[in-house]
């Protein structure tokens, strides 16, 4: 990964470091393996986020054929 400093902006170079980051996935699965998982654990967890994914996916499918209404635009 890489991040290119312009005009010793560092705080910007930071700042775009952070978001590839976390588009990465790097901060949850530090957080993850921060200490153990059981097996067993881990499986009810993936099976969680794959069900989470599936709502979602299905909520926005449903959006865009005009089943349910979008949510209101936030101000």
């Amino acid at each position: 990964m890489q991040v290119v400093v312009r005009d010793n902006n560092v705080d910007q170079a930071l700042r775009a470091l952070k978001k590839k980051l976390q588009r990465e996935g790097v901060f949850r699965e530090m957080k993850l393996r921060n200490y153990y998982e059981k097996p067993s654990e881990k499986k009810a967890r993936q099976k969680a986020e794959a069900v989470r994914r599936a709502r979602k996916l299905a909520r926005k499918r449903a959006q865009r054929e005009g089943l349910i209404a979008a949510p209101a635009p936030r101000s």
